[in-house]
Protein backbone atom coordinates (compact mmCIF):
# COMPACT_ATOMS: atom_id res chain seq x y z
CA UNK A 1 0.00 0.00 0.00
CA UNK A 2 1.29 3.04 -1.19
CA UNK A 3 2.17 5.95 1.78
CA UNK A 4 0.32 9.09 1.36
CA UNK A 5 -0.85 12.74 2.73
CA UNK A 6 -1.80 15.89 1.21
CA UNK A 7 -5.61 16.94 1.21
CA UNK A 8 -5.08 16.53 -3.26
CA UNK A 9 -8.00 18.77 -3.50
CA UNK A 10 -7.04 19.23 -6.83
CA UNK A 11 -7.54 16.07 -8.32
CA UNK A 12 -10.13 15.69 -10.81
CA UNK A 13 -13.61 15.45 -9.41
CA UNK A 14 -14.86 11.37 -10.45
CA UNK A 15 -18.90 10.92 -10.87
CA UNK A 16 -20.06 9.55 -7.07
CA UNK A 17 -22.36 7.47 -9.21
CA UNK A 18 -19.20 5.55 -11.09
CA UNK A 19 -16.66 5.70 -8.53
CA UNK A 20 -16.76 3.54 -4.85
CA UNK A 21 -15.71 5.14 -1.46
CA UNK A 22 -12.51 5.76 -1.41
CA UNK A 23 -10.94 5.98 2.17
CA UNK A 24 -9.26 9.30 3.12
CA UNK A 25 -5.60 7.84 3.03
CA UNK A 26 -6.56 7.49 -0.90
CA UNK A 27 -8.76 10.10 -1.27
CA UNK A 28 -6.47 12.93 0.11
CA UNK A 29 -2.95 11.88 -1.03
CA UNK A 30 -0.77 14.52 -2.53
CA UNK A 31 -0.81 15.24 -6.21
CA UNK A 32 2.38 17.54 -5.70
CA UNK A 33 5.22 18.47 -3.51
CA UNK A 34 3.79 21.46 -2.00
CA UNK A 35 0.70 18.89 0.02
CA UNK A 36 3.40 16.87 1.14
CA UNK A 37 3.51 17.76 4.60
CA UNK A 38 6.63 17.19 7.23
CA UNK A 39 8.96 16.74 4.65
CA UNK A 40 10.21 20.51 3.41
CA UNK A 41 13.91 19.97 3.55
CA UNK A 42 13.58 17.02 0.93
CA UNK A 43 11.68 19.03 -1.52
CA UNK A 44 14.27 21.85 -1.57
CA UNK A 45 16.89 19.73 -2.53
CA UNK A 46 14.47 17.83 -4.79
CA UNK A 47 13.96 21.37 -6.82
CA UNK A 48 17.49 22.32 -6.26
CA UNK A 49 18.28 19.21 -7.83
CA UNK A 50 16.18 19.69 -10.83
CA UNK A 51 16.70 23.47 -11.51
CA UNK A 52 20.58 22.77 -11.84
CA UNK A 53 19.76 19.53 -13.51
CA UNK A 54 21.66 17.41 -11.08
CA UNK A 55 18.98 14.75 -10.23
CA UNK A 56 20.64 11.48 -9.50
CA UNK A 57 20.00 8.04 -11.33
CA UNK A 58 18.65 6.26 -8.05
CA UNK A 59 16.98 7.42 -4.68
CA UNK A 60 16.65 5.76 -1.47
CA UNK A 61 13.75 7.14 0.37
CA UNK A 62 13.21 5.78 4.13
CA UNK A 63 11.59 6.83 7.18
CA UNK A 64 8.79 5.01 9.55
CA UNK A 65 5.34 4.04 7.76
CA UNK A 66 2.79 6.45 6.47
CA UNK A 67 4.95 9.88 6.12
CA UNK A 68 5.37 9.48 2.06
CA UNK A 69 7.70 7.61 1.15
CA UNK A 70 6.10 5.73 -2.18
CA UNK A 71 4.19 8.72 -2.67
CA UNK A 72 7.27 10.64 -3.09
CA UNK A 73 8.63 8.73 -4.75
CA UNK A 74 5.02 8.75 -7.70
CA UNK A 75 5.40 12.72 -7.31
CA UNK A 76 9.51 12.40 -8.30
CA UNK A 77 8.13 10.39 -11.28
CA UNK A 78 5.70 13.47 -11.96
CA UNK A 79 8.47 15.83 -12.12
CA UNK A 80 10.34 14.07 -13.71
CA UNK A 81 8.16 13.22 -16.56
CA UNK A 82 5.70 16.28 -16.42
CA UNK A 83 4.95 17.89 -19.89
CA UNK A 84 3.39 20.83 -19.07
CA UNK A 85 -0.48 21.94 -20.02
CA UNK A 86 0.69 22.30 -23.44
CA UNK A 87 3.11 19.68 -24.03
CA UNK A 88 6.25 21.67 -23.83
CA UNK A 89 7.25 21.71 -20.17
CA UNK A 90 10.15 20.19 -18.71
CA UNK A 91 11.21 18.34 -15.48
CA UNK A 92 9.92 20.38 -12.64
CA UNK A 93 9.66 20.19 -8.94
CA UNK A 94 5.67 21.36 -9.57
CA UNK A 95 3.90 19.02 -11.98
CA UNK A 96 0.70 20.27 -13.35
CA UNK A 97 -1.38 17.51 -12.77
CA UNK A 98 -3.22 18.38 -16.13
CA UNK A 99 -0.87 16.61 -18.83
CA UNK A 100 -1.34 12.93 -19.85
CA UNK A 101 1.62 11.98 -17.92
CA UNK A 102 1.02 13.16 -15.03
CA UNK A 103 -2.68 11.78 -15.03
CA UNK A 104 -1.49 8.37 -16.17
CA UNK A 105 0.70 8.39 -13.29
CA UNK A 106 -1.55 9.58 -10.89
CA UNK A 107 -3.93 7.16 -11.73
CA UNK A 108 -0.98 4.18 -12.17
CA UNK A 109 -1.51 3.44 -15.42
CA UNK A 110 1.58 4.90 -17.05
CA UNK A 111 3.21 2.12 -18.84
CA UNK A 112 6.85 3.70 -18.05
CA UNK A 113 6.70 4.44 -14.31
CA UNK A 114 6.75 0.62 -12.86
CA UNK A 115 5.78 -0.01 -9.68
CA UNK A 116 6.94 -3.42 -8.36
CA UNK A 117 6.66 -4.53 -4.31
CA UNK A 118 9.61 -6.09 -3.37
CA UNK A 119 8.13 -8.15 -0.44
CA UNK A 120 6.61 -10.36 -3.04
CA UNK A 121 8.76 -10.37 -5.87
CA UNK A 122 12.03 -10.76 -3.84
CA UNK A 123 14.15 -13.01 -6.06
CA UNK A 124 16.75 -12.71 -8.72
CA UNK A 125 14.44 -13.94 -11.51
CA UNK A 126 12.02 -10.40 -10.93
CA UNK A 127 15.51 -8.33 -10.61
CA UNK A 128 16.83 -9.64 -13.87
CA UNK A 129 13.59 -8.80 -15.54
CA UNK A 130 14.19 -4.90 -14.63
CA UNK A 131 18.14 -5.50 -15.67
CA UNK A 132 16.65 -6.61 -19.01
CA UNK A 133 14.31 -3.95 -19.70
CA UNK A 134 16.13 -1.04 -18.92
CA UNK A 135 18.40 -1.34 -22.29
CA UNK A 136 14.83 -0.44 -23.81
CA UNK A 137 13.81 2.96 -24.00
CA UNK A 138 10.97 4.90 -22.62
CA UNK A 139 8.04 4.41 -24.63
CA UNK A 140 6.02 7.67 -24.33
CA UNK A 141 7.82 9.41 -21.30
CA UNK A 142 10.80 11.21 -20.96
CA UNK A 143 12.60 8.89 -17.96
CA UNK A 144 11.50 5.36 -17.48
CA UNK A 145 10.98 5.10 -13.42
CA UNK A 146 11.26 1.93 -11.39
CA UNK A 147 9.79 2.66 -8.18
CA UNK A 148 10.48 -0.63 -5.76
CA UNK A 149 8.86 -0.58 -2.43
CA UNK A 150 9.78 -2.32 0.51
CA UNK A 151 13.09 -2.85 -1.05
CA UNK A 152 14.59 -4.11 1.97
CA UNK A 153 12.89 -7.57 1.13
CA UNK A 154 15.10 -8.62 -1.73
CA UNK A 155 17.05 -11.73 -1.27
CA UNK A 156 21.28 -11.18 -0.83
CA UNK A 157 21.11 -12.30 -4.89
CA UNK A 158 18.69 -10.20 -5.99
CA UNK A 159 20.67 -7.43 -4.57
CA UNK A 160 23.86 -8.33 -6.24
CA UNK A 161 22.24 -9.13 -9.14
CA UNK A 162 21.12 -5.27 -9.29
CA UNK A 163 24.06 -3.48 -8.76
CA UNK A 164 25.80 -3.03 -11.75
CA UNK A 165 22.64 -1.69 -13.32
CA UNK A 166 22.17 0.23 -10.32
CA UNK A 167 25.62 1.65 -10.46
CA UNK A 168 25.90 2.59 -14.22
CA UNK A 169 22.03 2.50 -15.63
CA UNK A 170 21.12 4.08 -19.14
CA UNK A 171 20.40 8.06 -19.33
CA UNK A 172 16.89 7.62 -19.54
CA UNK A 173 16.12 5.43 -16.30
CA UNK A 174 15.76 6.23 -12.91
CA UNK A 175 15.39 3.84 -9.90
CA UNK A 176 13.34 5.15 -6.79
CA UNK A 177 13.64 2.64 -3.86
CA UNK A 178 11.02 3.01 -1.04
CA UNK A 179 11.96 1.03 2.64
CA UNK A 180 11.23 1.10 6.41
CA UNK A 181 13.85 -0.56 7.27
CA UNK A 182 17.13 0.58 5.76
CA UNK A 183 19.34 -1.14 8.08
CA UNK A 184 18.18 -3.94 6.02
CA UNK A 185 19.40 -2.57 2.97
CA UNK A 186 23.35 -3.89 1.66
CA UNK A 187 25.71 -1.03 2.00
CA UNK A 188 26.98 -1.63 -1.81
CA UNK A 189 23.34 -0.71 -3.10
CA UNK A 190 23.56 2.45 -0.34
CA UNK A 191 26.59 4.07 -1.96
CA UNK A 192 25.06 3.92 -4.87
CA UNK A 193 21.57 6.36 -4.26
CA UNK A 194 20.69 9.28 -3.02
CA UNK A 195 19.51 9.34 0.40
CA UNK A 196 16.35 11.15 1.59
CA UNK A 197 15.35 10.06 5.46
CA UNK A 198 11.60 11.23 5.74
CA UNK A 199 10.71 12.53 9.21
CA UNK A 200 8.13 11.47 11.46
CA UNK A 201 5.72 14.28 10.62
CA UNK A 202 5.18 16.48 14.29
CA UNK A 203 1.75 16.48 16.09
CA UNK A 204 0.83 19.65 15.75
CA UNK A 205 1.38 19.88 11.27
CA UNK A 206 -0.90 16.07 11.53
CA UNK A 207 -3.66 18.23 13.59
CA UNK A 208 -3.74 20.99 11.52
CA UNK A 209 -3.98 18.45 8.34
CA UNK A 210 -6.39 16.05 9.81
CA UNK A 211 -8.81 19.83 10.43
CA UNK A 212 -8.71 20.71 6.56
CA UNK A 213 -9.54 17.23 5.85
CA UNK A 214 -12.66 17.36 8.18
CA UNK A 215 -13.22 20.35 6.94
CA UNK A 216 -13.27 19.14 3.68
CA UNK A 217 -15.18 16.21 4.38
CA UNK A 218 -17.89 18.29 6.27
CA UNK A 219 -17.19 16.70 9.58
CA UNK A 220 -17.04 18.31 12.81
CA UNK A 221 -14.40 17.26 14.93
CA UNK A 222 -13.49 18.37 18.45
CA UNK A 223 -9.81 20.11 18.42
CA UNK A 224 -9.01 17.37 21.52
CA UNK A 225 -10.03 14.73 19.11
CA UNK A 226 -8.13 15.75 16.26
CA UNK A 227 -4.53 16.28 19.25
CA UNK A 228 -5.39 12.45 20.47
CA UNK A 229 -5.66 11.38 16.62
CA UNK A 230 -2.44 13.26 15.76
CA UNK A 231 -0.74 11.69 19.07
CA UNK A 232 -1.96 8.16 18.25
CA UNK A 233 -0.49 8.72 14.43
CA UNK A 234 2.49 8.24 16.01
CA UNK A 235 4.03 10.46 13.30
CA UNK A 236 2.56 8.97 10.10
CA UNK A 237 -0.11 10.85 8.15
CA UNK A 238 -1.85 7.68 6.94
CA UNK A 239 -2.28 6.03 10.41
CA UNK A 240 -3.95 9.05 11.25
CA UNK A 241 -6.52 9.10 7.95
CA UNK A 242 -7.29 6.07 8.73
CA UNK A 243 -8.10 6.58 12.14
CA UNK A 244 -9.70 10.05 11.63
CA UNK A 245 -11.76 7.51 8.83
CA UNK A 246 -12.96 5.25 11.79
CA UNK A 247 -13.94 8.25 13.57
CA UNK A 248 -15.93 9.54 11.27
CA UNK A 249 -17.79 6.24 10.85
CA UNK A 250 -17.78 6.03 14.89
CA UNK A 251 -19.77 9.25 15.20
CA UNK A 252 -22.85 10.49 13.75
CA UNK A 253 -21.58 13.97 11.98
CA UNK A 254 -19.54 15.06 15.04
CA UNK A 255 -16.51 13.63 16.21
CA UNK A 256 -15.94 14.01 19.75
CA UNK A 257 -12.84 13.35 22.26
CA UNK A 258 -15.02 10.98 24.17
CA UNK A 259 -15.67 8.91 20.98
CA UNK A 260 -11.90 8.44 20.01
CA UNK A 261 -11.12 7.68 23.58
CA UNK A 262 -13.56 4.94 23.62
CA UNK A 263 -12.69 3.74 19.64
CA UNK A 264 -8.69 3.87 20.70
CA UNK A 265 -9.08 2.53 24.50
CA UNK A 266 -7.54 5.53 25.59
CA UNK A 267 -7.91 6.98 29.08
CA UNK A 268 -8.97 10.08 30.03
CA UNK A 269 -6.13 12.32 30.59
CA UNK A 270 -8.30 13.65 33.60
CA UNK A 271 -8.49 10.42 34.94
CA UNK A 272 -4.67 9.61 34.67
CA UNK A 273 -3.85 13.10 36.07
CA UNK A 274 -5.97 11.88 39.40
CA UNK A 275 -4.28 8.78 39.28
CA UNK A 276 -0.70 9.82 39.29
CA UNK A 277 -2.11 12.53 42.18
CA UNK A 278 -2.90 9.06 43.43
CA UNK A 279 0.22 7.30 43.33
CA UNK A 280 2.36 10.83 44.48
CA UNK A 281 0.28 10.74 47.84
CA UNK A 282 0.64 7.61 48.46
CA UNK A 283 -2.68 6.28 48.57
CA UNK A 284 -2.80 2.90 47.43
CA UNK A 285 -6.44 1.80 47.91
CA UNK A 286 -7.56 4.96 45.84
CA UNK A 287 -5.06 3.93 43.05
CA UNK A 288 -6.49 0.58 42.81
CA UNK A 289 -10.09 2.03 42.96
CA UNK A 290 -9.16 4.54 39.57
CA UNK A 291 -7.35 1.58 37.45
CA UNK A 292 -10.76 -0.36 38.22
CA UNK A 293 -12.80 2.30 36.99
CA UNK A 294 -10.25 2.74 33.94
CA UNK A 295 -10.63 -0.72 33.46
CA UNK A 296 -14.12 -1.11 33.50
CA UNK A 297 -14.76 1.99 31.03
CA UNK A 298 -12.52 -0.16 28.79
CA UNK A 299 -9.16 1.11 29.08
CA UNK A 300 -6.34 -1.43 28.34
CA UNK A 301 -3.68 -1.77 31.40
CA UNK A 302 -1.12 -1.10 28.92
CA UNK A 303 -2.45 2.06 27.95
CA UNK A 304 -2.85 2.84 31.23
CA UNK A 305 0.58 2.91 32.19
CA UNK A 306 1.41 4.22 29.00
CA UNK A 307 -0.55 7.25 29.52
CA UNK A 308 1.22 7.27 33.48
CA UNK A 309 4.63 7.52 31.33
CA UNK A 310 3.01 9.99 29.06
CA UNK A 311 2.31 12.00 32.35
CA UNK A 312 5.96 11.73 33.86
CA UNK A 313 7.30 12.69 30.46
CA UNK A 314 5.15 15.83 30.48
CA UNK A 315 5.94 16.59 34.35
CA UNK A 316 10.20 16.19 33.05
CA UNK A 317 9.70 18.44 30.59
CA UNK A 318 7.80 21.38 32.24
CA UNK A 319 10.74 21.10 35.06
CA UNK A 320 13.38 21.81 32.37
CA UNK A 321 11.46 24.40 30.77
CA UNK A 322 11.03 22.56 27.40
CA UNK A 323 8.85 23.83 24.55
CA UNK A 324 4.64 23.79 25.05
CA UNK A 325 3.07 20.50 23.64
CA UNK A 326 0.45 22.06 21.52
CA UNK A 327 -1.45 18.83 22.44
CA UNK A 328 -1.38 19.53 26.10
CA UNK A 329 -4.76 21.37 27.30
CA UNK A 330 -4.54 24.07 29.68
CA UNK A 331 -5.12 22.33 33.30
CA UNK A 332 -2.83 19.72 31.99
CA UNK A 333 0.09 22.25 31.48
CA UNK A 334 -0.61 24.21 34.73
CA UNK A 335 -0.98 20.03 36.80
CA UNK A 336 2.31 19.50 35.16
CA UNK A 337 4.35 22.89 36.07
CA UNK A 338 2.22 22.47 39.93
CA UNK A 339 3.66 18.79 40.21
CA UNK A 340 7.33 19.84 38.20
CA UNK A 341 7.64 22.17 41.31
CA UNK A 342 7.60 19.95 43.66
CA UNK A 343 9.41 16.96 42.58
CA UNK A 344 12.91 16.10 42.35
CA UNK A 345 14.87 15.01 38.88
CA UNK A 346 15.53 11.73 41.34
CA UNK A 347 11.95 11.41 41.99
CA UNK A 348 11.07 11.53 38.35
CA UNK A 349 13.64 9.34 36.79
CA UNK A 350 12.62 6.82 39.49
CA UNK A 351 8.80 7.15 38.79
CA UNK A 352 9.93 6.74 35.15
CA UNK A 353 11.98 3.70 35.35
CA UNK A 354 9.16 2.09 37.50
CA UNK A 355 6.66 2.34 35.81
CA UNK A 356 8.94 1.18 32.25
CA UNK A 357 8.73 -1.79 34.36
CA UNK A 358 5.73 -1.71 35.02
CA UNK A 359 4.66 -1.55 31.16
CA UNK A 360 7.14 -4.19 30.18
CA UNK A 361 5.87 -7.01 32.62
CA UNK A 362 1.91 -5.63 32.12
CA UNK A 363 2.75 -6.70 28.23
CA UNK A 364 3.80 -10.12 29.57
CA UNK A 365 1.28 -11.08 32.05
CA UNK A 366 -1.12 -13.49 31.64
CA UNK A 367 -3.23 -11.42 33.67
CA UNK A 368 -2.16 -7.55 32.16
CA UNK A 369 -4.71 -6.14 35.22
CA UNK A 370 -3.26 -7.73 38.26
CA UNK A 371 -0.17 -7.00 36.53
CA UNK A 372 -0.77 -3.43 36.17
CA UNK A 373 -1.86 -3.23 39.75
CA UNK A 374 1.02 -4.86 41.36
CA UNK A 375 3.35 -2.12 39.31
CA UNK A 376 1.33 0.58 40.33
CA UNK A 377 1.59 -0.72 44.11
CA UNK A 378 5.62 -1.16 43.82
CA UNK A 379 5.83 2.68 42.28
CA UNK A 380 3.93 4.27 45.53
CA UNK A 381 6.25 1.85 48.09
CA UNK A 382 9.24 2.26 46.30
CA UNK A 383 9.56 5.16 44.42
CA UNK A 384 10.39 7.32 47.55
CA UNK A 385 13.12 5.49 48.42
CA UNK A 386 16.27 7.20 49.23
CA UNK A 387 18.69 7.61 46.05
CA UNK A 388 22.41 6.30 46.65
CA UNK A 389 23.33 9.95 47.39
CA UNK A 390 20.72 10.00 49.89
CA UNK A 391 21.62 6.57 51.62
CA UNK A 392 25.67 7.45 51.27
CA UNK A 393 24.79 10.79 53.69
CA UNK A 394 22.39 8.59 55.88
CA UNK A 395 25.23 6.41 56.44
CA UNK A 396 27.98 9.20 56.94
CA UNK A 397 26.31 10.64 59.34
CA UNK A 398 25.69 7.44 61.90
CA UNK A 399 22.24 7.11 60.20
CA UNK A 400 20.84 4.05 58.77
CA UNK A 401 19.62 3.09 55.66
CA UNK A 402 16.09 3.63 56.75
CA UNK A 403 14.41 4.42 59.96
CA UNK A 404 14.14 1.27 62.29
CA UNK A 405 10.25 -0.24 62.97
CA UNK A 406 9.68 0.92 66.49
CA UNK A 407 6.96 -2.04 67.86
CA UNK A 408 6.30 -3.75 71.50
CA UNK A 409 4.98 -2.02 74.55
CA UNK A 410 7.00 0.83 73.76
CA UNK A 411 5.53 2.17 70.61
CA UNK A 412 2.36 2.52 72.45
CA UNK A 413 3.04 3.64 75.77
CA UNK A 414 0.61 6.66 76.61
CA UNK A 415 3.53 8.38 78.42
CA UNK A 416 5.58 8.91 74.86
CA UNK A 417 7.52 11.81 75.34
CA UNK A 418 6.49 15.54 73.13
CA UNK A 419 7.45 14.81 69.67
CA UNK A 420 10.46 16.75 68.16
CA UNK A 421 11.10 16.17 64.61
CA UNK A 422 12.84 18.47 61.81
CA UNK A 423 12.31 18.46 57.84
CA UNK A 424 12.79 15.07 56.58
CA UNK A 425 13.02 13.19 60.22
CA UNK A 426 9.96 11.14 61.57
CA UNK A 427 9.25 10.99 65.08
CA UNK A 428 10.25 7.83 67.20
CA UNK A 429 7.18 5.85 67.62
CA UNK A 430 3.34 6.46 66.57
CA UNK A 431 2.35 7.97 69.99
CA UNK A 432 4.74 10.67 69.32
CA UNK A 433 3.38 10.65 65.83
CA UNK A 434 0.37 11.98 67.02
CA UNK A 435 1.87 14.41 69.79
CA UNK A 436 3.52 15.88 67.03
CA UNK A 437 -0.01 16.35 64.48
CA UNK A 438 -1.49 17.55 67.36
CA UNK A 439 1.24 20.13 67.62
CA UNK A 440 0.89 21.37 63.89
CA UNK A 441 -2.44 21.52 64.29
CA UNK A 442 -4.02 18.53 62.78
CA UNK A 443 -6.04 17.92 66.22
CA UNK A 444 -8.94 15.95 65.01
CA UNK A 445 -6.89 13.84 62.68
CA UNK A 446 -4.48 12.94 65.67
CA UNK A 447 -7.73 12.23 68.06
CA UNK A 448 -9.28 9.73 65.20
CA UNK A 449 -5.26 8.45 65.43
CA UNK A 450 -5.62 7.77 68.96
CA UNK A 451 -8.87 6.53 69.18
CA UNK A 452 -10.08 4.24 66.75
CA UNK A 453 -7.45 2.74 65.00
CA UNK A 454 -4.99 -0.06 65.69
CA UNK A 455 -1.28 0.27 64.92
CA UNK A 456 0.47 -2.80 62.43
CA UNK A 457 3.00 -1.24 61.36
CA UNK A 458 4.85 1.64 62.23
CA UNK A 459 8.31 2.42 59.99
CA UNK A 460 8.53 6.10 58.86
CA UNK A 461 7.78 6.83 56.38
CA UNK A 462 5.11 3.72 55.58
CA UNK A 463 2.38 4.11 58.34
CA UNK A 464 -0.33 0.70 58.60
CA UNK A 465 -2.83 0.95 60.61
CA UNK A 466 -6.51 -0.93 61.17
CA UNK A 467 -9.66 1.02 61.62
CA UNK A 468 -11.96 -0.23 64.28
CA UNK A 469 -14.94 1.42 61.71
CA UNK A 470 -15.18 2.67 58.33
CA UNK A 471 -13.15 5.42 57.64
CA UNK A 472 -12.50 5.92 53.59
CA UNK A 473 -10.82 9.19 53.85
CA UNK A 474 -8.49 8.27 56.74
CA UNK A 475 -5.48 7.34 54.54
CA UNK A 476 -5.45 10.35 52.28
CA UNK A 477 -6.31 12.70 55.28
CA UNK A 478 -3.01 11.54 56.58
CA UNK A 479 -0.72 11.30 53.95
CA UNK A 480 -1.22 14.98 53.43
CA UNK A 481 -1.02 16.15 57.22
CA UNK A 482 2.30 13.93 57.94
CA UNK A 483 3.68 15.29 54.57
CA UNK A 484 3.90 18.65 55.87
CA UNK A 485 4.23 17.92 58.77
CA UNK A 486 7.35 15.93 58.86
CA UNK A 487 8.69 17.00 55.64
CA UNK A 488 8.94 13.41 54.09
CA UNK A 489 6.73 11.71 52.14
CA UNK A 490 4.20 9.38 53.73
CA UNK A 491 2.75 5.42 52.24
CA UNK A 492 -0.46 5.30 54.87
CA UNK A 493 -2.34 1.81 54.27
CA UNK A 494 -5.37 0.90 55.77
CA UNK A 495 -5.33 -2.91 56.35
CA UNK A 496 -8.81 -4.76 56.46
CA UNK A 497 -7.63 -8.17 58.62
CA UNK A 498 -4.70 -9.07 60.36
CA UNK A 499 -3.31 -8.55 63.79
CA UNK A 500 -2.94 -4.97 65.38
CA UNK A 501 -2.54 -3.65 68.33
CA UNK A 502 -5.67 -1.94 70.48
CA UNK A 503 -5.67 1.73 69.86
CA UNK A 504 -3.83 3.96 71.80
CA UNK A 505 -7.40 4.72 73.60
CA UNK A 506 -8.03 1.42 74.98
CA UNK A 507 -4.74 1.28 75.94
CA UNK A 508 -5.05 4.01 78.29
CA UNK A 509 -8.08 2.43 79.61
CA UNK A 510 -6.66 -0.97 79.88
CA UNK A 511 -3.85 0.61 82.03
CA UNK A 512 -6.10 2.54 83.83
CA UNK A 513 -8.26 -0.48 84.64
CA UNK A 514 -5.40 -2.53 85.94
CA UNK A 515 -3.91 -0.02 87.96
CA UNK A 516 -7.40 0.60 89.90
CA UNK A 517 -7.98 -2.82 90.06
CA UNK A 518 -3.98 -2.71 91.94
CA UNK A 519 -5.28 0.08 94.13
CA UNK A 520 -8.68 -2.37 95.10
CA UNK A 521 -5.91 -4.98 95.75
CA UNK A 522 -4.27 -3.82 98.30
CA UNK A 523 -4.71 -4.43 101.84
CA UNK A 524 -4.95 -1.02 102.77
CA UNK A 525 -7.92 -0.07 100.83
CA UNK A 526 -9.33 -3.90 101.34
CA UNK A 527 -9.83 -2.97 105.38
CA UNK A 528 -10.74 0.33 103.77
CA UNK A 529 -13.31 -0.54 102.12
CA UNK A 530 -14.43 -2.98 105.15
CA UNK A 531 -14.74 -0.53 107.17
CA UNK A 532 -16.70 2.08 105.36
CA UNK A 533 -19.33 -0.19 102.84
CA UNK A 534 -20.84 2.69 101.13
CA UNK A 535 -17.12 4.07 100.64
CA UNK A 536 -16.37 4.83 96.43
CA UNK A 537 -12.68 4.97 94.60
CA UNK A 538 -12.03 7.87 92.63
CA UNK A 539 -9.48 9.17 90.53
CA UNK A 540 -8.67 6.02 88.50
CA UNK A 541 -11.99 5.19 85.91
CA UNK A 542 -10.83 7.44 83.35
CA UNK A 543 -8.21 9.80 84.01
CA UNK A 544 -6.04 9.53 81.14
CA UNK A 545 -8.95 9.24 78.46
CA UNK A 546 -9.03 12.01 76.04
CA UNK A 547 -11.88 14.09 75.89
Amino acid sequence: MSDSFGLGLDEPPQPQSAQPYRVLARKYRPQNFSELIGQEAMVRTLANAIKRDRLAHAFLLTGVRGVGKTSTARLIAKALNCIGPDGQGGPTIDPCNVCEPCRAIAEGRHIDVIEMDAASNTGVDDVREIIDAVRYSAVSARYKVYIVDEVHMLSKNAFNALLKTLEEPPPHVKFLFATTEVNKVPITVLSRCQRFDLRRIPADRLTAHFAEVAKAEGVEVEEEALALIARAAEGSARDGLSILDQAIAHGSGTVTAEQVRAMLGLSDRGAIRGLLGLLLAGDAPGALAAVKDQYDLGVEPAALIRSLLEAVHGITRAKIGGARDPAQSDEEREAYAEWSGRLSFAMIHRLWQLLLKGLDEVNRAPLPLEAAEMALLRVIHASELPDPGQLAQRLASGGGAAPAQVSGPSASSPSAPPAETSSGQAPASFPALITLLEQKGHAHLAQQLHDYVGLVRYAPPELVVRPARPMPDLAREAVTALNAATGMRWQVELAEDGEAQPSLLEQEETNAERERQEVLDSPMVKAAFEAFPDAELAGYTAGNQRS
